[in-house]
């Protein structure tokens, strides 16, 4: 398992390195780069955004490579009784469908209604195909509920679609959605090996991180490129898929919810932003209308750098990921007792940090008013 590990990260990885210079030249060409035209935007020159599609190549030449391998040695037999030849096939039509809406997106922009109808469009397919929530284990209570044909499809529909639209929200500053999307990914893997997952789950979330880390360093502060949203949503809509596929027959309550604690911190962006929406517009319509107030603008706001808040957030989800092993590892009186730990060392260092802030901008102020 470790060496099919080790190539599937290498090789989507490699891929999607080589890539990338290429999609910015395309980009250009194509028109498909982002103009700083409103306050929402953290940058102040046009940047391309068509990253996606060198991260999907990156993610699908690994996986499909490791899983024919795979089916050779006999470690995986994807036209057995889980059928992950159908699951996979419809995998890979959701990706072109929501890849599609997405493209035009990047290029012209199309309303948020069109995009949500793509993505469900492609969590429909995903789901005919046969990967669904099928059960829940639900902690503290006793029994597993299995859930019958229409409530599976309403729930896992509403998981690949949250979450799909989580990674693309929280994009708004450069490295962060594909930074913290590489910290869910290692999260989810270290989980997947400790619970004995599926083989398949294990290659499509290793070659995920290795394509999106052959990204990322075009990507971080100073970015050269964006992802673009083929890429937020891509990254987003595999995250799903995969965490569904990589806990779909386990009998152990805290793993139903270990992705939702792993991808802690896009929800908690998402949500709030819902609802903030909601109250503010005062209208279901206002959800759809973009804001400057997620997690990344409000640390903006208070002072941090670009890097200075990235990182920031990378820790917040880094503590996610690591709360989620523990709680799987352990119980949940050392999860707690971790995390409480680390919200103590945080508002410590939270106000030092303020501190030295503060004064750090009286010190520029005062150097701009003597050098006038």
């Amino acid at each position: 398992m470790w060496g099919d590990i080790a190539i599937a990260f290498l090789l989507a990885f490699i891929t999607s390195f080589v890539l990338t210079p290429h999609t910015i030249k395309i980009a250009r060409k194509i028109g498909a780069v982002d103009v700083p035209k409103d306050e929402r935007r953290m940058h102040n020159k046009p940047m391309p955004k068509f990253g996606g599609p060198a991260i999907i190549i990156g993610f699908l030449i690994s996986t499909i490579y490791l899983l024919i391998t795979s089916s050779i040695e006999g470690n995986i037999d994807i036209f057995g009784p889980e059928n992950y030849a159908l699951k996979l096939l419809g995998f890979l039509g959701g990706i072109i469908v929501l890849s599609i809406f997405c493209f035009f997106d990047d290029i012209k922009g199309i309303h948020p209604l069109t995009k949500l109808t793509g993505q469900v469009i492609a969590a429909t397919i995903v789901i005919l195909c046969g990967i669904r929530i099928e059960n829940l284990n639900i902690p503290f209570l006793d029994g597993n509920i299995v859930l019958n044909n229409i409530i599976s499809t309403i729930i896992t529909l509403f998981w690949i679609v949250g979450i799909t639209n989580a990674i693309n929200l929280i994009d708004g500053l450069d490295g962060l959605s594909s930074g913290i999307a590489i910290i869910s990914c290692v999260s989810l893997l270290i989980i997947f090996a400790l619970n004995q997952s599926p083989l398949v789950a294990i290659i499509i979330i290793t070659a995920l991180a290795g394509a999106i880390s052959g990204f990322l360093p075009f990507n971080y502060n100073p970015a050269k490129t964006f992802i673009g949203d083929i890429g937020s949503n891509f990254i987003g809509f595999a995250l799903a898929i995969v965490s569904i596929l990589g806990i779909a027959k386990t009998a152990t309550a805290f793993v139903v919810v270990l992705p939702i604690i792993v991808l802690g911190l896009p929800i908690f962006d998402t949500l709030t932003a819902i609802v903030r929406r909601i109250v503010k517009g005062k209208s279901i319509k206002a959800v759809f209308q973009a804001d400057k107030s997620h997690l990344h603008h409000k640390l903006i706001e208070k002072g941090f750098s670009q890097k200075e808040a990235v990182l920031f957030l990378y820790g917040i989800c880094v503590v996610c990921g690591m709360f989620a092993v523990i709680l799987f590892e352990s119980d949940i009186w050392k999860a707690i007792s971790f995390a409480l730990m680390v919200i103590a060392v945080i508002c410590i260092g939270y106000k030092e940090f303020f501190k030295m802030k503060q004064e750090s901008l009286e010190e520029e102020k005062t150097e701009e008013i003597n050098n006038k």
